[in-house]
């Protein structure tokens, strides 16, 4: 076994629970390596502004991505960005990964943190004005859109819920659904039916997205007529969906039927030594804070359950 190779822990994703995880083995002296599909800061780094960090006044998820990236590293954790994994072995004492490149990485321990990605529409402008308009989160993004026009995407739970939230910012929501129906519990769509501020453009769907800047308006096509217009809007809030990046884990962990992974209080998962944290477990609220609170909670479960195996090591070789 090549030590150089050979770490603690494992952390497989770096937005903010994989970085917080590795903040808090690595202070712990655990020799820990963080490995990363794209750019550090997982879904974190594309907010444009975050205001709702505690503690935190108006930051880019791009600066506090670095902030917290520049803390693990002063602690000692490795980070190896930029890569993907060819092939994940977690059951058995030992786990390995071995990386495109070739490079196989083993551990006593993995956390899984790959984080997800909102379901996008995949039309013209809508990468351009990811965060410059186009937000996938009321929380987050809400309170930017105070006394503004806002159009919202979608007809289930999540968006007739989001769109009422809404309400307490936007002076106007336009709710654009392709269907005639709502896929939402009747609760939800009465409560959305029945306010002033909620307008309806049913059997619809957005075509393109235009501005300079930010956005400004968006084309909305009728299905039914295949008539296409232009619509005037200071933002759009997509929810039609949430996808975890856990296509790598199929067969290899338990995942629930939306593929989240299951885990426990402790961010455990089925299989001994592997834990998970952040937007791809099995939860109901995704945001940042709750990310580092799921990171934080497997660091130091993680960091239990080594020194327990130590523990155990040393009574076998007595015995």
């Amino acid at each position: 076994m090549n030590s150089n190779k050979h770490y603690d822990v494992i952390i497989i994703g770096a937005g903010p629970a994989g970085l917080t995880a590795g903040i808090y083995l690595s202070r712990a002296r655990l020799k820990t390596l963080i490995i990363n599909e794209g750019t550090v800061g997982g879904q974190m780094i594309l907010t444009h502004e975050i205001a709702n960090y505690p503690g935190v006044e108006n930051i880019s998820g791009y600066q506090l991505s670095n902030i917290m990236k520049k803390q693990a590293l002063t602690f000692g954790c490795d980070i190896k960005s930029n890569t993907s994994i060819n092939n994940l072995q977690s059951e058995g004492k030992l786990k390995e990964i071995t990386l495109d490149d070739g490079t196989i990485y083993t551990s006593d321990a993995i956390i899984l943190s790959p984080g997800g990605r909102s379901r996008t529409l995949n039309v013209k402008g809508e990468g351009k004005f990811k965060g410059r308009g186009i937000s996938y989160c009321a929380t987050c993004d809400g309170d930017f859109f105070t006394d503004k026009e806002i159009v919202v995407v979608g007809g289930g739970n999540s968006a007739l819920e989001e769109a009422v939230s809404l309400t307490k910012y936007a002076s106007k929501v336009t709710i654009v659904h392709q269907f005639d129906h709502f896929q939402a519990f009747e609760h939800a769509v009465e409560e959305a039916k029945n306010h002033p501020k909620i307008h309806f453009k049913m059997e619809s769907e957005i075509t393109a997205f235009h501005g300079q800047e930010n956005i400004e308006s968006v084309d909305i096509k009728n299905i039914n007529t295949g008539e296409i217009s232009n619509f005037k809007t200071d933002g759009v809030f997509i929810f039609i969906g949430y996808i975890p990046n856990t296509e790598f884990l199929t067969n290899k962990i338990e995942l629930n039927q939306w593929n989240e992974i299951i885990v426990n209080n402790d961010m455990a998962t089925n299989l001994d030594g592997v834990y998970a944290a952040g937007d791809s477990i099995a939860k109901h609220y995704r945001q940042i804070t709750t990310a580092v609170a799921d990171g934080t909670i497997a660091a130091m479960a993680v960091s239990n359950y080594l020194h327990q195996q130590k523990i155990k090591s040393k009574i076998s070789l007595t015995v």
